[in-house]
């Protein structure tokens, strides 16, 4: 009987104990740090769509990045990275251009897309590139040989701020799943905070 009682006592308290580590583990899920992209020491966040992968930068040119599961007939996740960097807008919105090359032989440029925004008060260029994706694993600075990928598209934002200098958020992949994607990079880029 003694027994019983302590085996009562001690599931009762249990379930006390548990009450709030769930209401705990629901906060964190809610707002857990794979979840947001801080640049500019915490003065630059981007709120991510939960089903995106934080994964280990593979360049460490790289701040964050994250996988896109691939749609239904792509081989290949999308890739996004951030990171703040150098050089004027129009200087690497050229240099993305260059990285793609298209199938009938056009010109990329006259393909591609570019959109001047406010987004929380700072200037934002978007890009949105299609066509075969020059990818050279490492970043463009590596000596690993490049792979051709067919059917890719780029979204891009550079966000050019006041006091903490521009950053870049890219999206790229096979283009189904870019586009499948689409909505929740843009409203990532439009989640912008600058403290």
């Amino acid at each position: 009987m003694p027994r019983a009682k302590y085996l009562t006592f001690t599931l009762s308290t249990i379930a006390t104990l548990c009450l709030p580590l769930a209401a705990l583990n629901s906060a964190r899920a809610e707002d857990k740090p794979d979840a947001v992209i801080t640049l500019a020491e915490g003065k630059v966040v981007f709120k991510t769509p939960k089903e995106w992968v934080r994964k280990k930068p593979s360049s460490r040119i790289v701040e964050h990045e994250f996988e896109t599961p691939a749609v239904e007939g792509d081989k290949l996740p999308g890739r996004v990275t951030a990171m703040g960097a150098g050089g004027s807008v129009e200087a690497n919105i050229d240099r993305w251009i260059g990285q793609f090359s298209q199938p009938d032989g056009k010109s990329t440029k006259d393909k591609t897309v570019i959109q001047k925004l406010k987004v929380a008060g700072q200037e934002v260029h978007f890009v949105d590139i299609p066509g075969i994706y020059k990818d050279q694993a490492g970043g463009p600075f590596s000596a690993t040989p490049a792979v051709m990928r067919e059917n890719y598209r780029m979204l891009g934002a550079i966000v050019v701020t006041a006091k903490e200098g521009n950053y870049f958020v890219k999206y790229y992949g096979p283009k189904a799943t870019v586009t499948a994607n689409e909505k929740f990079f843009k409203d990532m880029v439009n989640s912008l905070q600058v403290k």
